[in-house]
């Protein structure tokens, strides 16, 4: 899954004609670079999900040979991140893997899919979150989010400390995690604070570079370090 149906906000003025993922970097859309990694990993089909100008966002991934997209539609109503994934809970196999729209990353050794698959352990994992070190983060000027014991069990940022990892958006997520759930729209964190909770919340360190492009600033600086990638 594709999680592409926010108000993009943070990317005005580039957002006011346009939803947040056909924004082009590098000479194409947000959400083909996403898509891209998917059908490079052999993933054959997605969903993405839609709500911000809608129409245009369609027309454009349903018109892709790989993968096939299919369109969970919140034009309606936004669900967020947590409520998203819940509506296209039907669409998904289990597990299934749920990628931000708005990131770029170059992979390490292997592709970041093949690591989470390979990490993959239903029986003691919720969901299994692709994390990067700040040295390979671009563009982020956080805190970090996440520690990870030597297991790779995820816990959350300790107040005024900095946290060794940040979530890449890049998720491996049982359908497990999602059980009774909220209704209505509501936050992935929820779910993964009550996994945090049942010691069933893992990651895995990822080895190449991330860029977060949630900004028009951020566009320049990525397509100068891709180009000399």
């Amino acid at each position: 899954m594709v999680l592409a149906a926010g108000l993009g906000k943070r990317m005005r003025p580039l957002t006011v004609s346009q939803p947040k993922p056909m924004v082009r970097v590098a000479g194409k859309p947000l959400i083909d670079h996403a898509l891209d990694k998917l059908a490079d990993a052999g993933i054959a089909r997605a969903v993405v999900n839609l709500h911000y100008l809608a129409d245009a966002l369609e027309a454009h991934v349903t018109s892709r040979a790989a993968p096939l997209v299919a369109v969970s539609d919140e034009r309606d109503r936004l669900l967020e991140t947590g409520g998203g994934m819940v509506k296209a809970l039907p669409l998904l196999p289990d597990p299934f893997f749920c990628i931000n729209s708005d990131n770029i990353w170059l992979d390490g050794p292997r592709d970041v899919f093949h690591d989470l698959s390979a990490a993959w352990n239903a029986e003691e994992m919720d969901a299994l979150l692709a994390m990067v070190p700040h040295r390979g983060a671009h563009n982020y000027r956080g805190e970090g989010d996440f520690r990870m014991d030597a297991r790779g069990r995820l816990t959350r940022r300790r107040s005024g400390r900095i946290a060794p990892f940040i979530f890449s958006g890049i998720q491996l997520v049982g359908h497990r995690l999602l059980r009774d759930a909220p209704t209505g729209p509501f936050s992935t964190n929820i779910l993964w604070d009550r996994a945090i909770d049942e010691g069933r919340l893992y990651g895995v360190a990822f080895t190449g570079q991330w860029f977060e492009v949630g900004t028009p600033a951020a566009i320049a600086p990525t397509e100068a370090a891709l180009k000399e990638s």
